[in-house]
């Protein structure tokens, strides 16, 4: 079976990105699950690992940005390959070829009063809408208006379509952890193999 691997990296005048992803590193793959992420921004640090370690990937990501001016040259949307986009960049690659997967996934995760829920199609066709509902400006060092083009950067590099809505919680810390958690179960869902080599679409392309 061909490793589900990729290593991105790309240096610009306002972040250095280089990112590694294994998409198989389920329990029982038989491949160790490695992660290591330094963005510069601890908040979006723990983010991305719980999305690693709940969806079974491995994600190595070293992103140095221009942080001195705001967090948008690391987390945001922006000309230069930002760390969500390197990341969607990466899976997509490792991924290749939509076939002999599930292509749909949907996860639910609970965080204490915060519940979220997110679906993804692996599809070719890049859209993602969120509904968060966060109400605090920043959490640590990341601000909260970050978060979702951080999914829709992630989404568009992908080009898989997602929709990401915490349903319920107080607590903004809560209430975005249990939506990346989300998002890791459907994807840890959507991209595994059904053991043939089908192409999951009635049009037999994707």
């Amino acid at each position: 079976m061909t490793a589900r691997t990729a290593t991105i990296s790309r240096k610009t005048k306002e972040t250095q990105i280089e990112v590694f992803v294994n998409l198989d590193c389920t329990p029982g793959s038989g491949q160790a699950q490695n992660i290591d992420i330094s963005t510069g921004i601890g908040f979006l640090d723990h983010m991305y690992h719980a999305l690693a370690k709940h969806s079974g990937m491995s994600i190595i990501m070293k992103c140095q940005g221009d942080l001195w001016i705001d967090d948008h040259h690391t987390a945001d949307e922006i000309d230069a390959q930002d760390s969500a986009i390197a990341l969607g960049t990466a899976f997509k690659q490792a991924l290749g070829e939509i076939k002999g997967i599930k292509r749909y996934g949907t996860g639910f995760a609970p965080l204490d009063e915060a519940l979220s829920r997110a679906v993804i199609d692996i599809c070719s066709r890049p859209y993602c809408i969120t509904e968060l509902g966060l109400k605090r400006e920043k959490i640590g060092d990341l601000s909260t208006e970050m978060i979702p083009h951080i999914f829709h950067s992630f989404a568009m590099a992908a080009s898989v379509t997602l929709h990401v809505d915490v349903l319920r919680g107080e607590n903004d810390h809560h209430r975005s952890e249990s939506a990346f958690k989300a998002l890791a179960l459907a994807i840890k869902e959507a991209i595994e193999q059904t053991g043939g080599n089908e192409i999951p679409s009635t049009k037999g392309a994707l």
